[in-house]
């Protein structure tokens, strides 16, 4: 199979099926609410890969509990918070290529003082939210 043309995991995000397809998503403003709304349940099964830049403190802690996550970062630096054991543990992700394996089930969160870009991996079936304190 040929490659076809490049595309921007920031745009275009990836859904990784059971079974080994790929699917391109595009990743425009109607994509996380329709996500989170359960719109979109195709995307139970599998994997998405998907990216996003930021700066400042996530307004959630998120838990997959179909899965591991990978949470990779691309540039900038970030400060992964996991609660594990009773307490916060955190990860600093500081040069391109560091990555956290979150645990199945692992409430995180992160935080970054610079413009940072993360590539995740995520198992989506039953992903929770709840707002961080």
């Amino acid at each position: 199979m040929r490659a076809e043309v490049a595309d921007d995991i920031l745009r275009t995000y990836l859904h990784v099926r059971d079974g080994g397809g790929v699917d391109r998503i595009e990743a425009g403003q109607e994509f996380w609410p329709a996500l989170a709304a359960g719109k979109l349940p195709h995307l139970d099964a599998g994997r998405l890969m998907s990216a996003f830049t930021f700066i400042g403190a996530w307004e959630t802690w998120e838990r997959h509990p179909a899965g591991e996550e990978l949470v990779m970062l691309l540039s900038g630096e970030v400060m992964l918070t996991l609660e594990q054991d009773g307490g916060e543990h955190r990860v600093l992700l500081k040069s391109a290529g560091d990555y956290v394996l979150v645990p199945t089930g692992t409430w995180h969160t992160a935080s970054s003082h610079v413009e940072s870009t993360l590539l995740f991996l995520t198992p989506g079936a039953g992903t929770e939210h709840r707002p961080v304190k």
